[in-house]
Formats: structure tokens, C-alpha cells, sequence
């Protein structure tokens, strides 16, 4: 297809070498899931989209498919804008879209030159992310930056993808994706219509509406209903006169069911990314913000939503001023996280050190804090259905901010880095692994282009408790993933002293209460990782037991097991889809299927008389 061209597939598995730490895996292998087979559990929403999806693509693929977009009354064509709608997200740097004015296209880590009067719409791309992000418009935000000349080039890049793509295609047409690119565009059409003649506003106009009266028809996931019920308002907002005004009232009225939908009871985005989150605060404050500018009443359900999507955004703010990078989060950025909350109306507080008992869990992440040490720990399932899609098979994931320097987290992957679906695996975070195996494994291939990369996993039980006491914290939790594999739970347990910034932890292996009987194996080896940030320096003492840390600030910090074997190895680390060199830490064992098998680890400053000598 145009535009799109031979891109890489997903994958259920990446090469060894790519999965940092699962070792022993042959290349292009799939990880399975324990007990699970994901190709039995699938079949029937497999056949039931198959049918679906090709009497779509019969029905909007007909000639005359296109008049039926055309709005009501019929053949009244949108012509002029109206509002203006902001996007609060943070503006990139200076300069940013002087390349994509040179014809250069720097998308998903991949870069395309396209010199102009050509364009990237009649060409393949790439790779799948940097079609994703081309057709999603990303690059229109950085292209605006650059004054009249950024606008009409925005201008011929948009009417030229209008006229390849005027007929509906699964790709370009995709309802993700076109939700997006509307949401990109609606901040720059009345600058792109003020560079524009009569008949190119015209033509503008009637291509962003057909797009939005597209989106409120199906096909389109549950999980991005509320984004796309928000792109159509936006885009009804800024298209003036009764064509805008049908396309606000229309998508207005589903917006509240679909956030209802879309957000957890706390708040939080149902999908548990906190970035996720942060996308959908972004898109309703845009909303906002136009509605605002035509005088007209915020509706009450969007103002609830927005004000709970903001305080549970708040209260996963890091001391580091970023979000836990968890089910497809990757990593935020502190101007990112603080532009949301300040234009929510609220800012991101500092942390401060409370005897109070633990503040409820949020999203499914449990929080734990003193004056130096702040961490978040993952204590629930991951989410089920349509809302898998960015979700990881990493249970009780872990992140530790020391100060201001965020020293363990995860590889940082995000549904940007498609091709780097292997980082969704147990070992891509900092959590226990048995059997070098992974807990599930994303569905990929063709079955991947009718569902989307959902995550196939065995489901499984996560427990916590809290408890505090004076001046100390006291967190556990506990799965039985790995029961129907090896017959273990896994229990991990914090204690946090609050007075002495020190991390006190056990990793617990146990016989799970209904695992199988006997056991289908009698030694299982375990492998705890404790993923770093990349940048972070790691030095092994002569004891070989510990391990001192120092991040961005150059504090140090002592980690310190009595697991058997310890070492520190290469890993990767996903950053906007492009990957960087880091380290993890290995602690490595065998535990008994039919006994309890402990590891202990202990995280402190740095400085301390007695500190272990560093080779």
C-alpha cells in the first residue's frame, strides 16, 4: 500500500541479544507463557474480527463509500475554522522542524529524506513505528514551529496525503491512528488556512471533517474510545459553522460513556500506563480549552473526568518529576508531566516524608517513601482484553528513585518501539524470573494486524498488604504466575526505614497453595533483575556481594544480597523508540520446587563508615 510499504512485523520474540538476560533462547523463538496457549484462547475473537473487519473493508472500500461522508445537510462543505484549540504539550526544542522543511523525516529512530515537491505518501516506509508516526502526523507539531514557511509546508504535506488517501484504507484510515492525526492537526488548521487560497481551505476543511464523521462509524476498540470521541469534539471546534456544530453535539454525547469506560474508579487509565494517562489528560484539556474558546459549557462529565485523570496523575509523580514506566509508559519527561498538571490546575507536589499510613494504591502501583528513597512497586494483574495492548508481563515490577536520581526501573518499552516487542517479557523488568521463561508474551504476526499486539498470559493472582509503623514502612506482595510452571509463588517483600533512607527487601519463592501436585519440576533456576537507567554507573565491591550505584547527581548508593551469584550485565533501555545501552543487575539461583527458597537485598546511602571497598 502507499505510504506504508514492507514494514516489520511484530514478533512474539526478539533474537537473543535483544531480551536482555533471557539467555538460552533461540533465535526468533517464542517465549511462551507458563501453562498458557494463547494460539487455542484467541481463536474465537481471531474469527469473529476476521469477519468483522473484511465487511468493513467490503463495505468502506466502495466507489461510492466517500459521498457518505459528506455531512448532512448534504453538500454542505465546511470552508472556514473557528477556534484554536492548544495543545499544552511542551513544545520541542528550538529548530526541531528545520529538517522535515530539508525533505527529512526522523520518526521511531528511523530518518527518510524526502526532499521537496516530493512527499513520503507514495513511497514504503521504513519500518512499522515510522509508518505509525508519519500517518499520526507526529511530525506536525515540530513542522508549525518553524513560522509561514513550516504552515505551507504543513499545508502541501496534508493535502498531499489527501489526495492519495481519499478513500478509506485499513492502514492510513486506521481509527488510532486517524484519532491522532486529527488531534495533531486541529491546533494548526486556522494557521494552515491563513497561507492558504480560497479553494485549498476549502479542501482542508471538508478533508479534516470526513475524517472526524469516519471516526464516529465503527470499526475501533473500546480502549481508544474516548480518544476518538475527543478528536472528533476537537475537530468540531474548529471547524466552523453547522458541519462543526453536528460533529461536537455527536461526539459529545458519547464522551462520557466512553471515559466512564476508559478510567479506573481512582482515576487512573485503565490500560495502567501512566503515560497512557497523561496522553488522554493532555487530549481533554485540549477539548477544554476549545469549547472554552467558542463560549460554550463544559460538560460535567468531562470536567469530573478531567479533574480525576489529573489527581491520579499527580499521584504517581516521582521526585525526579517523571511517571513509573509500566505497562507500555516508557519513559516521561518532567516538562511533560508538570505542563498537564499545571494547565489541570494543579502542580506536582514535592515529597514529603508522612507517618500517616500508606496513601492507597493507584493505577495498581503502591507507593513507599522517606526523605531520600521513593519507590513504586506493581501489585496487581495486568490489565485483560482490548486494554492489553501496551500492557507488560511483569509482575511486581519495581522502580527506585534515590534523591532525585531514578537508579532501578524497567527497559522503558512503549507501543512506539514495535519492533522491539521482546522488552514486554518478565526479564524486561526489575522482578524475579523462573526458568529463564517469560510470564506472557505478545500476540504478534497476522494475528497481531486483527488485534493489535494484545499480551497472551496465564491469568494470575496478585496480593498486598501495607502496614506502617514509627518511622518505618512495611509492603508485600505476592503472585502465583509461576505456579503452573515450577509450582512456586513468588513473594516480595519491603521494609522501608524511614529515618535512615534504607531498603531493606526479601524475594520469597514458596510452594504456591494450588500448585500442581507433585511438582513438574524439583529445581527451578531464578534470575532477579534489577534494571538501571541508562547512565547509571555500577561497581562491583571485592566482596563480590555489593554493588555501588551513582546516578545523574553522582550520590552513591550501596546495593548489597546474599543471593549466590551476582553480576552486572548489558542490557537495553527504550527511549522514544530508539534504544540506549544500560545495565542491570543479575542476582542468580536455583530454588527447590518442594522447600522455601529466600533472597535478601538491602539498598542504603553511600559514605557510611564500614562502606565495602569498590575493585
Amino acid at each position: 500500500m502507499a505510504g506504508i510499504g514492507p514494514f516489520a512485523k511484530p514478533e512474539a520474540s526478539v533474537p537473543e541479544g535483544q531480551i536482555p538476560g533471557l539467555r538460552g533462547a533461540p533465535p526468533r523463538t517464542p517465549v511462551r507463557p507458563s501453562g498458557a496457549r494463547p494460539g487455542v484462547r484467541i481463536w474465537p475473537l481471531v474469527i469473529g474480527r476476521l469477519m468483522t473487519r473484511q465487511i468493513w473493508i467490503e463495505l468502506y472500500g466502495l466507489p461510492g463509500y466517500g459521498q457518505t461522508l459528506k455531512g448532512r445537510p448534504w453538500g454542505l462543505k465546511p470552508s472556514a475554522f473557528a477556534a484554536t484549540p492548544r495543545d499544552f504539550r511542551p513544545l520541542e526544542a528550538p529548530g526541531a522542524g528545520k529538517p522535515i522543511l530539508q525533505g527529512r523525516f526522523t520518526l521511531a529512530g528511523i530518518s527518510l529524506d524526502v526532499p521537496a515537491p516530493l512527499d513520503p505518501w507514495d513511497r514504503a516506509s521504513p519500518s512499522r513505528g515510522f509508518a505509525e508516526a508519519l500517518h499520526s502526523f507526529d511530525w506536525l507539531p515540530a513542522l508549525m514551529q518553524e513560522g509561514e514557511a513550516g504552515a505551507r509546508e504543513a499545508l502541501r504535506l496534508t493535502l498531499g496525503w489527501g489526495r492519495v488517501f481519499h478513500r478509506w484504507a485499513p492502514f492510513a484510515w486506521d481509527p488510532e491512528r486517524m484519532a491522532r492525526r486529527l488531534l495533531h492537526l486541529a491546533p494548526a488548521l486556522r494557521r494552515m488556512g491563513a497561507v492558504a487560497t480560497d479553494t485549498e481551505r476549502g479542501q482542508l476543511a471538508v478533508l479534516v471533517a470526513r475524517q472526524a464523521r469516519q471516526l464516529l462509524r465503527p470499526p475501533g476498540p473500546a480502549s481508544g474510545a474516548a480518544t476518538r470521541a475527543v478528536a472528533v469534539a476537537v475537530t468540531g471546534c474548529v471547524l466552523a459553522g453547522m458541519s462543526g456544530a453536528r460533529l461536537r453535539r455527536r461526539a459529545l454525547k458519547r464522551l462520557p460513556r466512553a471515559l466512564s469506560r476508559t478510567l479506573r474508579p481512582d482515576g487512573a487509565h485503565m490500560s495502567r500506563s501512566p503515560e497512557a494517562g497523561l496522553e488522554l489528560l493532555f487530549d481533554l484539556l485540549m477539548l477544554k480549552d476549545g469549547l472554552t474558546q467558542l463560549s460554550e459549557p463544559v460538560p460535567e462529565p468531562l470536567e469530573a473526568a478531567l479533574q480525576k485523570l489529573a489527581t491520579a496523575t499527580q499521584a504517581l509523580v516521582m521526585p525526579d518529576g517523571r511517571l513509573p514506566g509500566v505497562h507500555g509508559g516508557g519513559v516521561s519527561t518532567p516538562a511533560r508531566v508538570a505542563a498537564a498538571l499545571t494547565a489541570a490546575g494543579l502542580a506536582p507536589v514535592a515529597d514529603t516524608v508522612s507517618t500517616a499510613p500508606p496513601q492507597p494504591t493507584v493505577g495498581g502501583l503502591a507507593r513507599m517513601r522517606s526523605p531520600l528513597l521513593n519507590l513504586v512497586i506493581d501489585v496487581e494483574a495486568p490489565p485483560r482484553g482490548a486494554w492489553t495492548e501496551a500492557a507488560c508481563a511483569q509482575p511486581l515490577a519495581l522502580e527506585i528513585v534515590c534523591g532525585r536520581d531514578r537508579l532501578i526501573t524497567g527497559c522503558g518499552w512503549t507501543p512506539r518501539a514495535f519492533e522491539r516487542q521482546g522488552l514486554r517479557l518478565t526479564p524486561g523488568h526489575s522482578t524475579l524470573t523462573l526458568s529463564e521463561t517469560s510470564l506472557g508474551e505478545p500476540l504478534g504476526g497476522w494475528q497481531a494486524e486483527l488485534l493489535g499486539p494484545r499480551l497472551l498470559t496465564r491469568p494470575y493472582a496478585v496480593r498486598h498488604e501495607a502496614r506502617h509503623g514509627d518511622g518505618a514502612l512495611w509492603l508485600e506482595a505476592q503472585h502465583d504466575g509461576w505456579a503452573p510452571l515450577t509450582g512456586l509463588a513468588h513473594q516480595r517483600r519491603l521494609y522501608l526505614d524511614q529515618r535512615l533512607d534504607e531498603l531493606r527487601a526479601e524475594e520469597r519463592l514458596f510452594p504456591a497453595d494450588h500448585a500442581p501436585s507433585p511438582p513438574p519440576v524439583l529445581a527451578a533456576p531464578y534470575a532477579v533483575r534489577f534494571q538501571l537507567e541508562p547512565g547509571v554507573q555500577a561497581s562491583l565491591a571485592r566482596d563480590r556481594r555489593s554493588i555501588l550505584l551513582r546516578g545523574h547527581s553522582g550520590r552513591g548508593w550501596w546495593f548489597r544480597t546474599d543471593g549466590p551469584d551476582v553480576a552486572i550485565e548489558p542490557s537495553v533501555h527504550s527511549v522514544e523508540g530508539q534504544t540506549r545501552r544500560a545495565l542491570q543487575i543479575v542476582v542468580r539461583g536455583s530454588a527447590r520446587t518442594d522447600a522455601e527458597t529466600r533472597i535478601r537485598w538491602k539498598l542504603n546511602p553511600a559514605g557510611a563508615s564500614g562502606d565495602p571497598v569498590v575493585e
